[in-house]
């Protein structure tokens, strides 16, 4: 048991900060649609195609390099274009610019994204942010067991009761307990979207090793340059026809010469935002490929969609968003402390 609580203390000690980043930063990010506040962002979802074909053919016609299309949801009304050197802007459902950024710091809810997922350190932060997590994960379940022995002195406390170390591990032990399950499923899912190996093994009683990757892969094909008269509006409207029903939620023009373009929907047994339900078109002639549908791919994959709609409260409507925004309240107040009481509040045994 020493040695659990060893585990416990120093990785608390040494990742807190990170967990706290993550918390806090994971929390705003949950409502951001709410607090963007721009001209039109209340507007309904487009959901004519004929409507979004145009929507389509006007934006990119505004920009040239745009490199991929987001089209509005049920709680965000504008589509939003970004293009390969970090630049973008939000648009109507009339393609109107309402808002455009040459970099993410122009936009709140870019660089919260960034700091969420990379640290503002990239590929390097995105592992640092990996590692957090799959720490949290063993943090829940090394504080569980650490808190077994003291269950009967429980007593829940949104803030201690004083500044003081016994009264913040006090507060840590029995607040970490009451969000234990929600922790436990919050650092899993984002793990699982950060290393593969950990979604590979947490799903391996549903599918084989590899049938994410094969779920996701494009299809081998090399077609002709993307062209700048391409028929958008029979594009969009064959994506239509092959899952009526579905919702155009990406467009992502081809990265170089050959690659075809991509579009994801989200079909209504979906949980996943964006959807998974992909399709590929070739860029030079607008023909579809292949396609592939999000129910149809393996049992795994299809659990694997789901990790981040859960992670992210983007499914379960608003009683889930409040219930995930009290855990990142949580884990904020846990990493804070635990740093604090770690590195700044250790007794210190005085010389005899």
């Amino acid at each position: 048991m020493r040695i659990v609580d060893l585990l416990h203390r120093w990785g608390g000690g040494i990742l807190g900060l990170v967990l706290l980043v993550l918390g806090l930063t994971g929390t705003v990010l949950l409502h951001k649609e709410e607090w963007i506040m721009l001209p039109h962002a209340s507007d309904a979802r487009i959901e004519d195609p004929k409507a979004l074909a145009d929507l389509t053919a006007k934006l990119l016609a505004k920009s040239p390099d745009t490199a991929s299309i987001i089209y509005p949801t049920e709680r965000f009304g504008l589509a939003q274009m970004r293009n390969a050197q970090g630049g973008g802007a939000y648009a109507n459902r009339a393609g109107e610019i309402v808002a455009s950024w040459e970099t993410q710091w122009e936009r709140p809810e870019l660089w919260l994204f960034d700091l969420h997922h990379h640290l503002f350190a990239g590929e390097t932060g995105e592992i640092v942010s990996g590692i957090a997590g799959l720490s949290a994960v063993i943090f829940v379940i090394t504080g569980s067991i650490l808190w077994w022995r003291t269950r009967r002195t429980f007593r829940l406390r949104l803030l201690p009761a004083r500044l003081s170390r016994p009264a913040i591990l006090v507060h840590h032990r029995d607040l970490g307990i009451v969000v234990a399950p929600l922790l436990f499923l919050t650092a899993l899912t984002g793990t699982m979207m950060i290393f593969r190996p950990v979604a590979t093994i947490v799903l391996s009683p549903f599918s084989s090793p590899g049938a994410i990757e094969r779920d996701f892969a494009p299809p081998t094909y090399t077609g002709g340059e993307l062209l700048p008269s391409l028929d958008w509006a029979a594009i969009v409207i064959k994506a239509h026809q092959t899952y009526p029903g579905a919702q155009l939620r990406i467009i992502a023009l081809p990265k170089k010469a050959g690659d075809p373009i991509t579009i994801r929907m989200k079909q209504g047994a979906e949980w996943l935002p964006n959807g998974r339900t992909l399709l590929w078109f070739d860029a030079g002639s607008g023909n579809l490929i292949t396609n592939r549908s999000a129910l149809e791919m393996a049992t795994g994959t299809q659990i694997f969609n789901m990790a981040y709609p859960v992670h992210a409260a983007k499914v379960g409507g608003l009683l889930y968003r409040l219930v995930m925004t009290f855990c990142g309240i949580a884990m904020t107040l846990l990493g804070s402390f635990t740093v604090w009481s770690f590195w700044f509040k250790r007794s210190r045994t005085k010389p005899s």
